[in-house]
């Protein structure tokens, strides 16, 4: 079968094909054919030797994919042969608090990953997809996705009536979105590009502001909320952002961080985090268990992941150039 392998990581040429034999399921686990794939900047980093420790050279890269499971091993129940899946991020978290047991399972990164023809994962890892899925839309869920139901839902604690602030137009923050449409809350995004904003607006957002033309953004999500704010913020900014996303939040909103691109260049005045009595979190995408709940909202509230791009497996390098280049909004995904 062939198999990408993570090769020196000194960037997208690194990205080598190679064949292996097929591998077997063993006990607990599920053999899947994989048919899609959908690529995150964690990837990138992982191939530019961004993301923390080098790898193993022969490191399977990319987290996120949907496949059909081929066979199963001794002790498997929830899944069959023939049953249509997505793979979850994290391949041992199933549900419950995130712990340091979990460490070392994050496929494509401390675990080999899914940019193969077939892999083997835990069964407990599967999530079935609805037959109204396809597997191109199925394997958009696990990072991005499951990220900003983890912040919106499951930290954010977000209702019907609030109002959840995306920053930027990347794969969390459309997903972000959509959930936000889901669960009846109102959805404020920001981005640079005007082009990205009405895109945005289309698939639900109730508000875009140009952080590039409007330089004290959050002065206009106060204008945009009544002057309540953002009761949920989605930081992929990082940092760096954090003063502008207390400045953003509701009293007694909850923030989660995501992202770690904009590095503070200065001790972050904490202030505004104290006077509006503000949760700040950092989340780590989420459980099994999450991608399910994610999964079953987008199809009570019939959506479906915003797809950018799809590209053939043999040419996966240029996903990687395309996420790289930050042009897309939504998903760029690999088909087999």
């Amino acid at each position: 079968m062939k198999v990408y392998e993570a090769g020196a990581q000194k960037g997208i040429d690194s990205l080598r094909l190679v064949d292996r034999a097929e591998p077997k399921a063993g006990p607990g686990q599920a053999l899947v054919r994989i048919k899609a794939n959908s690529i995150n900047y964690r990837d990138v980093m992982v191939l530019h030797g961004w993301y923390g420790p080098p790898k193993a050279e022969t490191l399977i890269p990319m987290s996120d994919a949907a496949g059909e499971v081929v066979a199963v091993g001794d002790g498997v129940t929830r899944v069959k042969a023939g049953d249509r899946v997505a793979i979850s991020f994290f391949s041992r978290w199933v549900d419950g608090p995130w712990g340091p047991q979990y460490f070392g399972s994050d496929l494509g990164g401390g675990a080999d990953g899914t940019l193969a023809e077939m892999g083997v994962f835990p069964a407990d890892a599967l999530v079935k997809l609805p037959s109204t899925w396809s597997f191109e839309e199925g394997a958009c869920l696990p990072c991005a996705g499951v990220t900003a139901w983890n912040v919106i839902v499951e930290a954010g604690q977000a209702k019907a009536g609030d109002t959840v602030l995306l920053i930027g137009t990347g794969g969390v923050s459309i997903f972000g979105v959509q959930i936000a449409k889901a669960i009846g809350a109102k959805a404020v995004i920001i981005s640079s590009s005007d082009d990205k904003l009405s895109l945005a607006k289309k698939i639900g957002a109730d508000v875009g502001i140009n952080y590039k033309t409007n330089a004290d953004w959050p002065k206009a999500v106060l204008e945009a909320t009544g002057g309540k704010g953002a009761n949920v913020v989605v930081e992929t900014a990082g940092p760096g952002n954090l003063e502008k996303s207390f400045a953003a939040a509701a009293f007694n909103g909850r923030i989660g961080l995501i992202g770690g691109f904009e590095q503070a260049k200065a001790p972050i005045n904490t202030m505004g985090l104290v006077g509006k009595n503000l949760t700040l979190r950092g989340v780590t995408v989420g459980s099994r268990t999450m991608q399910e709940h994610l999964l079953d909202a987008m199809v009570n509230s019939n959506q479906k992941p915003v797809i950018d791009k799809v590209i053939d497996f043999k040419d996966a390098a240029a996903a990687y150039t395309h996420m790289k280049g930050q042009t897309h909004l939504g998903k760029i995904v690999i088909k087999h």
